[in-house]
């Protein structure tokens, strides 16, 4: 059934991150569809595409976080929501990482009767502390709650994600995983060349992908400083990234990478490592998982979905440096071991290709349309309830 569905997401292009690039997979696949869809995110300085797979992308005011330029939060109230929402007439909301942006789409879609999935994608209320804010976090669940609560149903990527959220009294939740590019994400992308760049001397590449932020926690890799036969290359940018080359001196920094050169430099890694406390799913470990490379991630947060111990990777306890460290060494140190696990790796995400994911979405728009008022038990066998945890 064609349908008309309103996505609002607290971030578009052209920034790049997880929450853009799922938004971006679920609109090329709802134009395969056919339905119609309408996009309402914050503005960004006139370079946000006006039209994106077929779907009419609609700005409202926002402003620059003062600790990090490229974030832009919305500003104004729920009435220009709700003028947008009644103009379009969408069948479902999908709020994408709501927080500010989606709280006033909430009101505005609960003032209109219209069904709300949200997706719960980003941790904000443990990015308090990282940002100098620890007194905030009480407030920053109380936003998430009161998001989730007003919710048709709310969507979360992992077991982990889910159990935050019902340990802060969030009801009919469904668990919607990501899913990943296996065709841009492959070993055949390994570039004999690029390696001989990056590691002159034969070094085994030790790797980090995503934001440079205080939450990613890339400070941690300096605990891998003096691996022997090593070198580290840090992919991607933020406000971090200078206080992190002089932290890490011999790392190799390429800045933001995108697409097929992404792509690339991921393939050519030997061990990639994710150190970050607050992923709720983690796409990054399913990228490199695609393309062959053996992760190492601490056991906290979405990781520990993602990573299949002694097949696919290692998971070191939260603050275990020594930890983390032991187990780069274990997979650099052993060639036909890290080759094993590159195999499993890939084989162990095959069956997430996003067609299926977006599928599952969309399966979970039209329950959601079929429930009168969110309070009601959501149908089709989707619904994750506390007492059903419980058993």
């Amino acid at each position: 059934m064609v349908m008309r569905i309103a996505i609002v997401a607290e971030s578009f292009l052209p920034q790049t991150n997880g929450v853009v690039n799922s938004v971006l997979h679920v609109l090329e696949h709802l134009q395969r569809r056919g339905d119609e869809v309408v996009v309402i995110v914050p503005d960004a300085a006139g370079d946000v595409p006006s039209e994106v797979f077929g779907a009419r992308v609609v700005t409202v005011p926002a402003w620059s976080l003062p600790m990090y330029s490229d974030v832009r939060v919305a500003t104004g109230g729920a009435g220009r929501l709700v003028r947008l929402l009644g103009e379009f007439g969408p069948d479902v909301v999908h709020l994408a990482s709501p927080f500010v942006l989606g709280w006033r789409a909430t009101l505005a879609a609960r003032e209109l009767g219209i069904p709300i999935v949200a997706v719960y994608q980003t941790d904000v209320p443990s990015y308090a502390a990282g940002y100098g804010m620890p007194w905030a976090e009480k407030l920053f669940w109380r936003r998430v709650c009161d998001i989730h609560d007003r919710a048709t149903v709310t969507l979360a990527p992992s077991t982990s994600a889910v159990a935050a959220l019902e340990a802060h009294g969030v009801e009919r939740i469904a668990v919607w995983r990501r899913g990943v590019d296996t065709d841009l994400f492959t070993p055949d992308r390994r570039d004999l060349a690029l390696r001989q760049q990056l590691a002159p001397s034969g070094e085994r590449l030790i790797g980090f992908v995503g934001r440079l932020a205080p939450e990613k926690q890339v400070a941690d890799l300096a605990a891998l400083d003096g691996l022997p036969g090593t070198r580290l290359v840090v992919i991607g940018d933020g406000p971090e990234r200078s206080r992190l080359e002089g932290l890490l001196p011999g790392a190799h920094f390429t800045g933001m990478l995108h697409g097929a050169d992404l792509a690339r430099h991921m393939a050519a890694l030997d061990v990639l490592v994710n150190p970050g406390e607050t992923e709720t799913f983690c796409q990054v470990v399913q990228e490199g998982l695609a393309s062959g490379v053996p992760v190492v991630a601490v056991a906290k947060g979405g990781p520990v979905d993602l990573v299949d111990e002694s097949r696919t990777g290692w998971l070191y306890a939260p603050g275990d440096l020594a930890g983390m460290r032991a187990r780069v060494l274990d997979l650099v140190g052993d060639e036909s071991k890290r080759r094993a696990f590159g195999v499993a790796a890939r084989r162990s995400v095959m069956g997430r290709r996003w067609s299926a994911l977006c599928g599952e979405l969309v399966g979970h728009y039209s329950a959601a349309v079929a429930v009168d008022q969110p309070e009601e038990p959501f149908p089709l066998g989707l619904l994750r309830r506390r007492d059903r945890a419980r058993r």
